[in-house]
């Protein structure tokens, strides 16, 4: 009987283990079918949060949702796999259709080589903006909804940014006199809030991009109000207590949907897929003790 046992105990574990590798589910597609599109505006070096002006002094009305007539996002093959393109020549966004919680989203981003204005002479620039809610184009650059960043910029990717009135906690050293927070597991949570109250940004711990022309891994984990942003495998940043402020007041922030930026900057993902957790993964526990 004990054979029988042995190989019963290991067809199950092989059973389980196949199902944890088939829960991934696929964002990407030919049609970019789970996603809505919002584009803004073409900006200038001149751009000071204003909204933009015709030769005339009159406005210029965003381009608006669902109206990418210019191929902004597109979907190409290379090597046989299908790639978002982010052309990066007008702001604006993917959206999920959906709003999501408690789950883990991994995906692969690799830079382009055109840039546009205000980033000619900047980094590379997109981000990965979740726990979205709100109106399109509500933030200072009028292309996103209010939301929480896990920043994707060359050099910097895995910063964290607040977008419009949200805030984070984050175990971060504390920021002195011209030095902002940068954060490290080793230290308590300190509260990182929108600009108008604070710097609104925290740098992540350290720098694990790939070299320029390589993909790098991204992963986003979300549970509860805590989240993780992971680089190439390593946690660079430690959140909790995902909240906005309303009428003075904090409120919990834990859903919403998801967008990816376009930011003056060429570049392309792949391999986006998104999981449902039940609890947050044992091994990241630790971070939270």
């Amino acid at each position: 009987m004990r054979p029988i046992i042995i190989v019963l105990l290991f067809s199950i574990s092989c059973i389980s283990c196949e199902n944890q590798k088939n829960d991934w589910s696929s964002l990407l597609d030919k049609d970019l079918s789970q996603w809505d599109k919002y584009l803004s505006y073409r900006h200038s070096e001149s751009y000071n949060g204003d909204q933009p002006k015709d030769e005339q002094g009159n406005l210029i009305p965003a381009i608006g949702a669902n109206n990418d007539q210019y191929g902004v996002f597109t979907i190409v093959e290379e090597n046989n796999e299908k790639l978002l393109r982010v052309s990066g020549e007008i702001y604006g966004c993917i959206i999920t259709k959906k709003a999501y919680e408690n789950y883990r989203l991994r995906l692969k981003v690799k830079w382009g080589d055109t840039v546009y204005p205000p980033r000619l002479k900047k980094g590379k620039d997109s981000g990965l903006l979740y726990h979205s809610f709100g109106e399109f184009g509500a933030d200072y650059w009028r292309s996103w909804m209010f939301s929480h960043e896990f920043q994707v910029m060359r050099g910097r990717t895995g910063d964290y940014w607040t977008i419009g009135p949200t805030a984070m906690d984050i175990r971060a050293i504390p920021d002195e006199w011209i030095m902002n927070y940068v954060a490290d597991e080793n230290y308590p949570f300190l509260e990182i809030v929108d600009s108008t109250r604070g710097y609104g940004y925290c740098s992540r711990s350290t720098n694990q991009e790939s070299k320029e022309g390589e993909w790098t891994t991204l992963e986003l984990i979300c549970f509860e109000d805590k989240s993780l942003h992971i680089v190439n495998g390593k946690v660079v940043m430690v959140l909790q207590n995902s909240s906005y402020y309303k009428d003075g007041e904090r409120l919990a922030l834990k859903k919403g949907k998801i967008q990816i930026q376009c930011e003056a900057s060429e570049v392309f993902y792949k391999d986006i897929e998104i999981k449902g957790l039940a609890s947050l993964p044992v091994e990241y526990n630790k971070y939270y003790e």
